[in-house]
């Protein structure tokens, strides 16, 4: 019962973790700002989602799997949005 709970709070700490990142995707997406985006910095946390993904799948961890999954998602969204338009305004 007690791990339930504890998988309970990974999985609503997960979905507030990609919440967090919806204004980024708004950003990018709906409004083509990128400036300030380091994309540096975002292909480290990329890094970083993947390993802890491999580590959740390694401690067979539900939350942990399906948060990484998620934001890795919401993050690779970003850095594709990103190099586009970056590359969009090299062109122009």
């Amino acid at each position: 019962m007690a791990e339930m709970w504890i998988e309970a709070i990974g999985l609503v700490a997960g979905a507030l973790g990609i919440v967090a990142w919806i204004p980024q995707i708004r950003d990018v997406w709906i409004h083509e700002q990128h400036e300030g985006i380091s994309l540096t910095t975002f292909s480290v946390v990329t890094v970083a989602l993947a390993l802890w993904l491999l580590y959740g799948i390694l401690v067979e961890s539900l939350a942990m799997i399906v948060a990484n999954v998620f934001t890795l998602v919401v993050i690779l969204a970003v850095l594709i949005g990103v190099r586009r338009l970056r590359k969009r305004e090299a062109e122009a």
